[in-house]
């Protein structure tokens, strides 16, 4: 189960990879030190040091803030799409129906999708 950092614990982590990134040359080199002395795997720390970047407009992609807005739409979409469609909140009642054979004992088939 993946771990939950604060914000601050995240910055102060990203300043400490930033400022000693000329001591090591790279990134990745920065993140393996600064992530053993703070217990966050090397990976985790270069992702986050990459969203900063992102984030400050040094790094071209997507920002934070921008990530969150498309999961907001993406949600509310997908509400508003079960909202318009109200035979897709019944597909509950479509699953079984109960019919009648020869002997008499009902039989379970499968109602086909529309």
């Amino acid at each position: 189960m993946p771990k939950k950092y604060d914000a601050e614990f995240k910055a102060r982590a990203v300043r400490m990879v930033q400022d000693h990134q000329a001591d090591y040359g790279s990134v990745t080199a920065a993140s393996v030190a600064v992530g053993a002395q703070l217990g966050v795997a090397r990976e985790t720390l270069r992702r986050w040091v990459s969203q900063a970047e992102v984030d400050a407009g040094s790094r071209p992609g997507v920002t934070s803030e921008g990530a969150e807005e498309i999961k907001r739409l993406k949600a509310e979409n997908k509400r508003l799409r079960e909202a318009n469609d109200p035979a897709q909140g019944l597909d509950f009642l479509r699953v079984n129906v109960i019919v009648g054979s020869a002997g008499g004992v009902g039989s379970f088939i499968r109602c086909p999708r529309s």
